[in-house]
């Protein structure tokens, strides 16, 4: 098992992306609050820093970004997008601890198949990431947490085409064994960072386009040796290398995790990629098999599997906590809305949402596309959180940390 990392980021408003936290620091500051106008809450130091090590290979060419030129794609708009065929519509509301599946089945889910992209796995099938957790019982503190991220709020996908001139959402990039490693020289925490050299293309595409001041993620893939690379607060340099808060290094064929008490690029510790809505899977294939990445404004001081980390000092217990599972309540009637919409119901009821980073309520993280329907997408907002439970996944709520030890 490899290492992780504790960081602290800057909350910042991006459009109708909304608030982001890219990575933080539990014990500095309390990152998330809600979004103000003020477009940045908090700043991160910049001292500490290592430069990691690896010699440069060259800067190579970027891979293939996601979208048409890395998963193909025809026009959105229905094609052969699954619907969620489920009747009786849950959207009043009512108790979260009803209407919930078995108890029976307990534990953290059933091992499902493993999603992949290309040749690669997204985690092995055992990940938290890919399991149905349809069968779990609900949380006995659901009915707090859904009241505290929202009842009546609505759902938003936090990605789609383009916003303010940016491709809309986390993109990520596509490289093989001919693109070069390059150094990543850490401006803020490298001692807790995976070293490097990666095969980052020195025009990899950045999370809200090259002169973004939000979470700049930067997500490549190499698909001959499945890893997942991700940086957070990313910039290239002339040389080829790049700056980076944060940098993380996964591997995808297993049920990779960070030990207690680290962060990643994300907040919860977590990876990010996993949890992304693709287009690929949503309309080519018509079905997600894995769980989505969902961000919201304030959470405790805690964090549960498959999360290592909390980035809050807020002991409320009614807050939740990083790593929370969010799972759509199976009578909840999605029929009406849009081909994309009724294939992500169905993840939302198979494999739930998970809490992975402070940011605005219900907002569903994706890969940005050219050929997604921003229009059909918006029928997420049609989706109240009272059409939500919160899934007991029989893991213990996290409250103090260990030092995060790489």
């Amino acid at each position: 098992m490899k290492a992780s990392r504790s960081l602290n980021c800057v909350l910042v408003i991006l459009g109708i992306w909304g608030a982001h936290s890219a990575c933080s620091d539990s014990e500095s500051g309390d990152p998330d609050e809600s979004p103000t106008d003020s477009g940045v809450t908090g700043g991160a130091s910049q001292d500490g820093g290592a430069s990691a090590g690896g010699s440069r290979a060259g800067t190579g060419g970027a891979g293939r970004v996601a979208g048409s030129s890395a998963v193909g794609g025809t026009e959105s708009g229905g094609g052969s997008a699954g619907g969620d065929t489920t009747g009786g519509s849950d959207a009043g509301g009512g108790s979260d601890a009803t209407g919930g599946a078995s108890a029976s089945s307990g534990g953290a889910g059933t091992s499902g198949s493993s999603p992949s992209l290309e040749n690669c796995p997204v985690f092995s099938a055992d990940s938290p990431w890919n399991a149905d957790i349809s069968g779990l019982p609900v949380h006995p503190n659901s009915d707090n947490f859904i009241d505290s991220v929202g009842r009546g709020q609505t759902m938003h996908p936090d990605f789609g085409t383009e916003w303010n001139g940016a491709p809309n959402g986390i993109p990520f990039v596509l490289v093989d064994a001919s693109t070069p490693d390059v150094a990543i020289n850490y401006t803020a925490w490298g001692d807790e960072s995976d070293p490097g050299p990666f095969p980052i293309p020195a025009d990899a595409p950045i999370e809200g386009g090259p002169d973004s001041d939000g979470d700049r993620h930067v997500l490549v893939i190499d698909t001959g040796a499945c890893r997942l690379y991700e940086l957070g607060n990313a910039y290239p340099r002339s040389d080829g290398s790049w700056d980076a808060n944060c940098g993380v290094m996964w591997d995808l064929t297993i049920d990779d995790r960070h030990p207690e008490g680290c962060t990643s690029a994300d907040a919860a510790g977590l990876a990010i990629f996993p949890g992304l809505v693709r287009y690929d899977e949503v309309v080519e294939q018509g079905a997600v098999h894995h769980a989505l990445r969902v961000t919201v404004s304030a959470t405790q001081r805690g964090y549960v599997s498959p999360a290592s980390h909390y980035a809050s000092s807020d002991t409320n217990p009614d807050l939740p906590p990083m790593g929370l599972r969010f799972r759509m309540k199976s009578g909840y009637d999605c029929s009406s809305l849009s081909s994309e919409v009724q294939v992500l119901c169905t993840a939302f009821k198979r494999y739930g949402l998970i809490v992975a980073d402070n940011g605005s309520d219900w907002y569903v993280s994706g890969a940005p596309d050219p050929h997604w329907s921003d229009d059909n997408l918006a029928d997420l907002a049609q989706i109240p959180g009272s059409a939500f439970e919160v899934v007991d996944t029989g893991d213990p709520i996290v409250t103090s940390a260990p030092d995060c030890v790489l």
